[in-house]
């Protein structure tokens, strides 16, 4: 039944399909005998080859600035984070893709050689090439597109293909590396101001005013022969002038010269790099208005020992300071070996086996929460317990729980700090007598026998452990040992004993900064010298103690009339002792 039903059911649809057809035929034939129309003989011929291509991408040009990836626009930000592919000019251009999707094709521009010309060529056929093929394309520029960059010239291939494309301005490097100097470009009486770009051109400078401020580009090679042209041209040759390479980088170097003064001024501060190069008057308000390299940690470049996964406050926090930071891995943070123990705390935490849980980290929370959710628990499950935190960090890990801690100790933020708040035990006020401390495997005794003094019972529980990482390559080992790091910031007992067991001791140059009281003292075992220490137990108090200590150093320097100078200029022959 079931067959024959469908049987006559498809020789309906065919008696309808032929009908429709027959239909169709009928109107071909009407529209026959109607007074042809005449169709030009070159639409016809490319009606008839007409192939289904796919449609052209689309090109945004995004000025980055000219290389403090924080000068990114809120714009570029945005375009990036839908790209399809990003065409980049080289690793400068890496930070950037921090803000693409996991899947964005990353495309290098950086091969082109020859000429200016050939280069500009070159990356416009392999942006309109991408643009052929992929939906969404950005192209970064350093800088920004349409100043000093060839970002118009490849908007003109992409026109010139049919290919549609956006402009996002950047930052120029013609205002933001003078500004990142300490050097206004106009002040009252200096007002105007002249760009000049020596890269290919021969220019005709009698035509400058010698009143007026230059900005030269591309000017390092020919400097020599720039300087003796602008003084023949009515320049006076004791007119400041500042080359500031690595511009709005932790990198940037900045020489102060004349125009009679400054190629032997460069030659004799080594410095490597094109610059960019500020002519005129403005010049003499760097001593008041230098803001980024008078930064306390400017230019220091700093050892972070760490835990991958926290390393990013600390580091944020001391390239503010104008540090160049390095992490260095030396702890992971992994799962107990024999989990049963943790198991049966959690299962005795819901049974109400216990008056406090103490939180002594970030990671001790991370392991609870993680267990948590294993068990298909909630915050709930702390529903009649009181909590404590050891400091603020690990109190906000909990208030992410939407948990308010009981407990957070007043002075000192450490193991002793939270005894010395801890209220002894109290039968009458205590229903129960025992303390839930999930912690690492290597944790200090401080609190379990302060707590056992006070009168509980402390049931001590490994929730996570710390297991020492690889050494790290051999030359940041060299580095380590022979003082090219000007500070090492520790942020736990762990970092001291792991570094020097995977990379040695420190140089007696290198400044040695610590998170709190117990980590100083393991320092000091190591035979570690400690220069800093933070006031309160969290990354960003640790980096503010260290650029304090980097703030009154150089304050001492120049009230002694001596250069400023990083920790690692300046090398002892013997090691830091306690």
């Amino acid at each position: 039944m079931t067959v024959a039903r469908g049987t006559t059911t498809t020789a309906k649809k065919t008696s309808k399909r032929a009908k429709a057809t027959a239909d169709v035929s009928i109107a071909k034939t009407a529209a026959a005998t109607k007074a042809p129309q005449k169709v030009p003989a070159k639409i016809a011929a490319s009606t008839s080859t007409v192939k289904q291509t796919r449609p052209l991408g689309h090109v945004t040009f995004v000025g980055v600035g000219p290389g403090d990836p924080a000068l990114l626009t809120l714009a570029g930000r945005d375009v990036l984070a839908n790209a399809d592919a990003v065409v980049v000019e080289g690793p400068e251009h890496n930070p950037f893709l921090a803000y693409c999707k996991p899947d964005v094709e990353v495309i290098d521009g950086s091969g082109a050689e020859g000429s200016r010309a050939l280069r500009i060529a070159a990356r416009a056929r392999l942006v309109v090439k991408t643009a052929k093929t992929t939906a969404n394309v950005v192209r970064l520029l350093t800088g920004d597109p349409f100043t000093f960059s060839s970002g118009a010239e490849e908007a003109a291939a992409c026109r010139k293909a049919g290919i549609g494309f956006n402009v996002i301005p950047g930052v120029s490097e013609v205002s933001a590396v003078p500004t990142y100097a300490g050097i206004p470009l106009t002040m009252k009486g200096d007002r105007e101001v002249t760009v000049l770009d020596l890269a290919e051109a021969k220019l005709d400078f009698t035509r400058l005013h010698p009143k007026q401020t230059l900005v030269l580009l591309n000017a390092v090679e020919v400097l020599k022969d720039t300087t003796t042209a602008l003084i023949e041209a009515g320049f006076d040759a004791g007119t400041p002038v500042a080359a500031t390479v690595g511009g709005t980088t932790t990198a940037q170097t900045s020489v102060i010269g004349t125009l009679g003064t400054i190629v032997a001024d460069l030659r004799a501060a080594k410095v490597v790099g094109e610059a960019v190069i500020v002519v005129g008057s403005v010049v003499e308000q760097r001593e008041s208005l230098s803001w980024f390299e008078t930064k306390p940690l400017f230019g220091w470049r700093i050892l972070v020992p760490r835990t991958k996964d926290q390393a990013g406050p600390l580091m944020d926090r001391l390239r503010r300071y104008g540090a160049m930071p390095e992490e260095v891995p030396t702890i992971s943070v992994e799962p107990p070996r024999n989990p049963q123990q943790m198991d049966k705390a959690i299962r005795g935490l819901v049974e109400g086996r216990y008056e406090w849980v103490a939180f002594t980290s970030v990671n001790a929370v991370r392991a609870v929460r993680e267990k948590f959710d294993e068990y298909g628990l909630d915050a709930r499950a702390f529903s009649g317990l009181k909590i404590a935190a050891v400091g603020d960090k690990t109190a906000e890990a909990i208030a992410a729980w939407g948990i308010r801690p009981d407990l957070i100790p007043s002075g000192e933020q450490s193991a002793a700090g939270l005894v010395e708040d801890w209220p002894p035990f109290d039968e009458l006020l205590d229903p129960i007598n025992r303390v839930f401390l999930p912690r690492a495997d290597i944790a200090t005794e401080t609190l379990v026998a302060g707590l056992t003094d006070l009168g509980w019972e402390v049931d001590d529980v490994t929730a996570y452990r710390t297991v020492r990482a690889a050494p790290p390559p051999a030359p940041t080992r060299e580095a380590i040992k022979s003082g090219k790091f000007d500070a090492v910031v520790f942020t736990s007992s762990s970092t001291v004993r792991n570094l020097v067991g995977i990379a040695g001791k420190p140089h007696a140059s290198t400044i040695i900064a610590v998170i709190g009281p117990a980590t100083w003292k393991t320092a000091e075992e190591h035979g570690l010298r400690v220069d800093a220490m933070a006031e309160s137990p969290s990354a960003e108090e640790l980096a503010d103690a260290l650029a304090r200590f980097g703030a009154d150093r150089r304050d001492t320097m120049i009230e002694a009339g001596e250069p400023v100078t990083r920790p690692s200029e300046r090398r002892s022959g013997s090691r830091r002792k306690s």
